[in-house]
């Protein structure tokens, strides 16, 4: 099918120039249309289909005065989006701020558990996303910029915690650091201690995972900005008589802050709205977040009502998410810099490199490689507290989880449900992408607002959103509810996806299949479409692979017999089996670490041919 498209549109243009189209006259005849050569098509990829080019409006204004304008199906595909969406993302946040707005609802605000729980929040997410945007920084200079030996492979393992979910990081690492784990144990020998001399849980803990978890998404967003540095600049301030040290510190750095700043809002907006970290680490020590105080009014019923509190919460989390996403909104982009300089100059160690290699990978190893040991020992040992050794090692753990009935049951939901979401997703984010970028209309920028805004909210209030409105639509208690939660949080992973690729599709394409005598929705499908349609592909992969082992949505709709996975690992670690836990989550990241692993390198492989005409967004 994609040679066939490729051969009708390498032949269109020379068709069309061999052709030329005749032009209706008003007594229904035809007169030569004036020539056309192939080379007079524009090959721009910025030029939208809902109006003609110019030179097709004057071919066809003879045609346009002679009566109506007929349907072109573009208004048809708009109205279904439209519907979809609004079924899908605006009615559950207009049921959420209706609620939640409510003069007595409000009142739960006041309350001292609200205002401690909205504190702690702001306070780790913010003290977790400086973390991360520092230690972001520093790996973005050194790993771009220096010539440290390994960067590949040390960009890899530094990227391990962004494919791992939050929940089962909190996981590794309380088996790393439990009272009866081995660096305590390794601790209370050296120092003689009776007791654990390190501990996890509390404020701090999560604080620190969260860094731990959010630093990939700050090291990414510096590095793009970095590379959009003109390395003219930095020569400029060597030729002035600066040392590599003071032109990094005088003239990068500065150059940075919008990277910086940036980094810290999208780090601090996903902090705030994690729920595994502080309900692993914080709860046992009764630091309650926002998230986990929405749980534990729905879980344990200490609150008649409580879902007039709970959408109350809901709109401060939404308030929050909504002015940090309006601040980023409002950042500079850095485009300014992207002046087609020379490459940005390379930081020189010295006699430093074998050193700063080492650090780094020492550091690797500690936050990313022993977490995940220590969660493989604990899947493979029969019990908590037994010794390490080859005797001692056993699949059984492994085997039971996942053939007990619970796990069985919670893998087949959850791969029907994120399958199903992700066959959604890929579908309605393709044709809201091709109609955001193919075509020019006055809905386009609301369009795209409604599509983006749930991946800037956190899920609790998703899931709050379709728990007010799943009564009435019928489908409350049912697995319904939580296919619609996934498809309106990961609706914007496949947006994502395909907006570069639609972007690099030449509007001389398209033209030429209207010019065939196709209409302006079989143009769209037939060329846009199939072409971006491998993009939607690898969308429908992440969105899967990330659906897959979803907790904080799930753990809020989650009704009899609708157990997912990542609720059973979350109800087995919360029951005391931290070894079946540990099997199931070491399963789960292994697969989850493989896909994603794959899926990046094909979205890497497909844009390396035209970087020029791709972006990447965060």
């Amino acid at each position: 099918m994609s040679n066939h498209l490729s051969e009708r549109t390498r032949q269109a243009p020379a068709e069309s120039a061999a052709a030329p189209v005749p032009h209706p006259t008003h007594d229904g005849g035809t007169q030569p249309a004036p020539s056309a050569h192939p080379a007079a098509l524009p090959t721009s990829p910025a030029v939208p289909m809902s109006r003609p080019a110019a030179g097709q409006r004057q071919r066809c204004a003879g045609a346009g005065r002679r009566g109506p304008k007929r349907p072109d199906g573009l208004g048809a595909l708009r109205l279904m989006v439209w519907s979809v969406l609004t079924l899908l993302v605006l009615l559950p946040l207009g049921a959420v701020a209706v609620m939640g707005l409510r003069a007595e609802n409000l009142a739960v605000l006041g309350g001292p558990d609200v205002l401690e729980a909205a504190v702690n929040s702001v306070a780790s997410a913010a003290g977790s996303a400086a973390l991360a945007t520092g230690f972001g920084a520093l790996l973005a200079i050194v790993l771009e910029r220096s010539n440290v030996p390994g960067r590949t492979a040390l960009r890899w393992v530094f990227l391990l915690p962004f494919l791992i979910p939050p929940f089962i990081g909190a996981m590794a690492w309380m088996a790393l650091l439990a009272p009866g784990g081995p660096v305590n144990l390794f601790l209370q020998g050296a120092t003689g201690s009776s007791g654990p001399v390190v501990s996890v849980f509390g404020g701090w803990g999560v604080v620190f995972l969260l860094a731990v978890h959010s630093y990939p998404m700050a090291y990414l967003v510096i590095a793009a900005a970095l590379k959009r540095v003109p390395g003219s600049l930095e020569e400029a301030a060597r030729i002035g008589g600066a040392c590599q040290t003071r032109s990094l510190l005088h003239v990068t750095l500065p150059l940075l802050r919008p990277g910086l700043l940036a980094a810290f809002v999208l780090t601090f907006v996903a902090n705030l709205s994690d729920f595994g970290i502080p309900a692993l680490i914080g709860l046992p020590e009764r630091y309650t977040t926002l998230t986990t105080l929405i749980y534990r009014y729905l879980a344990s019923g200490t609150i008649g009502n409580p879902l007039p509190a709970v959408a109350a919460i809901g709109v401060v989390l939404l308030l929050l998410a909504l002015v940090t996403v309006l601040l980023q909104r409002r950042l500079p982009s850095g485009s300014e810099l992207e002046t087609g300089s020379p490459a940005t100059l390379p930081l020189e160690l010295g006699r430093f490199r074998s050193a700063a290699a080492a650090g780094l990978w020492l550091a690797a190893l500690a936050i990313c490689v022993l977490p995940l040991l220590a969660l493989a020992s604990q899947a493979l040992l029969p019990a908590p507290g037994v010794p390490l050794t080859w005797e001692n090692i056993t699949l059984a753990n492994v085997a039971n989880a996942v053939t007990s009935r619970g796990a069985a049951a919670g893998i087949a939901n959850s791969v029907l449900l994120a399958g199903g979401a992700a066959l959604i997703c890929g579908v309605l984010g393709l044709a809201v992408g091709a109609l955001l970028v193919r075509t020019r209309h006055r809905s386009n920028t609301a369009l795209d607002v409604t599509a983006m805004l749930p991946q800037a909210l956190p899920g609790l209030v998703i899931a709050v959103a379709w728990l007010l409105i799943a009564p009435a639509l019928g489908i409350f208690n049912t697995p319904w509810v939580i296919l619609g939660a996934y498809v309106m949080a990961f609706l914007a992973i496949v947006v994502q996806s395909v907006r570069a690729p639609l972007q690099s599709v030449p509007a001389a394409l398209e033209e030429a299949a209207r010019i065939s005598g196709a209409s302006p929705v079989r143009a769209l499908a037939d060329v846009a479409g199939r072409l971006a349609a491998p993009a939607a592909l690898t969308g429908v992969v992440v969105v899967l692979l990330t659906a897959v082992r979803e907790l904080t949505i799930s753990i809020l709709l989650v009704a009899p017999g609708t157990q997912t996975l990542g609720v059973v690992i979350f109800n087995l670690q919360q029951a005391g089996d931290y070894n079946s836990a540990s099997a199931l989550a070491l399963l789960v990241t292994l697969v989850g670490v493989a896909g994603l692993s794959l899926a990046a390198g094909l979205t890497g492989a497909r844009r390396l041919p035209n970087t020029t005409a791709t972006s990447k967004r965060t």
